[in-house]
Parts: structure tokens; C-alpha cells; sequence
């Protein structure tokens, strides 16, 4: 399989995926929360602090799905790699906070540096590309 059709299924998968999560978020946090990793979770109107972090993922799903729906690679491979932080600051998150230490590295963790192994592919995919000039340049008569 190319490279870039694998890239593509990657980044498709990474989509669907954070998009699913946040909308959980949204819907339902108090179901979708314990599974975050941290050891506590707001009482009362602290719900609303967790739609936020819903909406966080679906803006981020949102931003990777109009990159790869409108061929912007290289891009993506960029948003890709600054997205992961996202992943690694709720790893980090939940290690500072005493939470479960599997679910920040096998959740948080394993999906931020999966975004970051799929942002170099998409980089490495595009690179040739971005190297190459569109056109020659004209030459003095």
C-alpha cells in the first residue's frame, strides 16, 4: 500500500476518532469523564468544564478533517504534529494530578505520539513535493 493512502487512513482514523470523543464529551460528560484518567472529577456545575475539553476535540477533529478533505497535506502533517500537543499536555494533565498513570500513557500518551508518527509520514510523504519548484524559473534573454 502507498504511502500516502496509509497516511491518509491514518489521519482519517486519528478524525474519527478525536471527533467521536469530543462529541462524548459534549453529550455526556459525566459517562464519557472517568475514562480521562484523573483521579477526581468536579462536583455540581463542573460538568461545563469538561464540554469544554468536548469542544476542544471536536474543533481539533474539525481543522484535521477540512485539511485532509481539501488535499492540504502538508499542512496536515503540520496540524498533525502541533495537534499532538493537545494529547500530550492531557497525558501530562493526569500525571500531575496522581491519575492513572496507564491511561496517561496508554490513552494520552500512545495517541500523541501516534499524531506525531503520522504527521513526519505526512511530512516525509510531501516533502518532495514542497522541494520541487511549480514552474521554472524564466531565464534572462
Amino acid at each position: 500500500m502507498p504511502l500516502k493512502k496509509i497516511n491518509t487512513v491514518l489521519a482519517a482514523v486519528f478524525i474519527l476518532f478525536i471527533l467521536w470523543f469530543g462529541t462524548e464529551y459534549i453529550l455526556s460528560p459525566e459517562t464519557t469523564a472517568p475514562g480521562y484518567g484523573l483521579p477526581s472529577w468536579p462536583s455540581g456545575d463542573g460538568d461545563g468544564f469538561l464540554v469544554i475539553k468536548g469542544i476542544r476535540d471536536v474543533v481539533l477533529a474539525l481543522v484535521l478533517g477540512i485539511l485532509l478533505v481539501t488535499g492540504h497535506r502538508r499542512a496536515l502533517g503540520w496540524v498533525l504534529l502541533v495537534e499532538a500537543l493537545a494529547a500530550y499536555g492531557d497525558m501530562a494533565n493526569v500525571l500531575a494530578h496522581h491519575g492513572s498513570v496507564a491511561t496517561a500513557l496508554g490513552v494520552h500518551g500512545l495517541t500523541a505520539t501516534l499524531m506525531v508518527v503520522n504527521g513526519l509520514l505526512i511530512m516525509r510523504e510531501t516533502r518532495a513535493v514542497a522541494a520541487a519548484p511549480a514552474s521554472p524559473a524564466p531565464q534572462p534573454a
